[in-house]
């Protein structure tokens, strides 16, 4: 694990442009991949396995509005179905207006709004009981891999002297999926920049979600809006 990485210079650097009522532009040769969520024998989501990759391109379009017959590939179906990809996502930093909780030996972030319901917090007694009692190893080193598999960043621990302790991530797009091979959001890793329509770079982060199914109130990021477009067959 290491802190996330900072922001690249240079005509490739990975960039990934929100467009107007469109798909995302991803430039910047960025490895495409799919992975699954997989679940211990309780049920509940342990580890993110790599299902396998996509043809490496320097620049794709990759859906937003979810009724493409390409995916995770544009088919510019989003013309034809007057898809509202209005951004309503925050610009703000992670940091603010964050909840803090704190054990005797790590410090947990959480963002709420970030939340798209993977799971992985809810495993051994959940992430906020293990960082309160992460004087013991066992439910610390626990609290860190929750945290670290949270695919939006919802959640980051710190250690005591205020560090983050991320996954150590290529630059990449992960198409996701849950358990039951149910489609989840685009997972955006190793701190990718992410323009909006109007050219305005959101906080680019270690970890974060896009909306692919055209549902989320918090347009580009996921709300976990999938799972009901999916129930529904969408």
């Amino acid at each position: 694990m290491s802190s996330s990485k900072s922001k690249r210079k240079g005509d490739n650097e990975p960039r990934i442009k929100v467009t107007k009522n469109g798909p995302y532009i991803v430039s910047g040769n960025v490895p495409l991949i799919k992975m699954k969520i997989e679940v211990d024998e309780d049920g509940c989501p342990y580890r993110w396995q790599e299902t396998g990759r996509f043809p490496q391109r320097n620049m794709y379009l990759l859906c937003r509005c979810g009724l493409s017959k390409n995916k995770p590939y544009c088919d510019n179906a989003h013309k034809d179905s007057g898809f509202d990809g209005t951004e309503t996502a925050s610009f703000e930093g992670y940091l603010e207006n964050i909840r803090t909780f704190e054990g005797p030996e790590l410090i947990l972030k959480d963002k709420k709004e970030l939340c798209v319901e993977a799971g992985f917090c809810e495993r051994a007694g959940n992430i906020w009981n293990l960082t309160v009692n992460s004087d013991n190893p066992d439910y610390m080193m626990t609290a860190i891999q929750e945290a670290a598999d949270c695919p939006s960043g919802r959640l980051v621990m710190y250690d005591k002297q205020g560090r983050a302790i991320e996954p150590d991530f290529e630059p990449s797009i992960a198409v996701t999926e849950d358990e039951e091979g149910g489609p989840g959001p685009l997972w955006v890793r190793g701190g990718i920049s992410i323009m909006s329509a109007d050219d305005k770079e959101y906080e680019m982060r270690n970890r974060v979600t896009l909306c692919n199914c055209g549902k989320s109130e918090n347009k580009p990021l996921c709300d976990g809006s999938h799972f009901e477009a999916d129930s529904n067959g969408a």
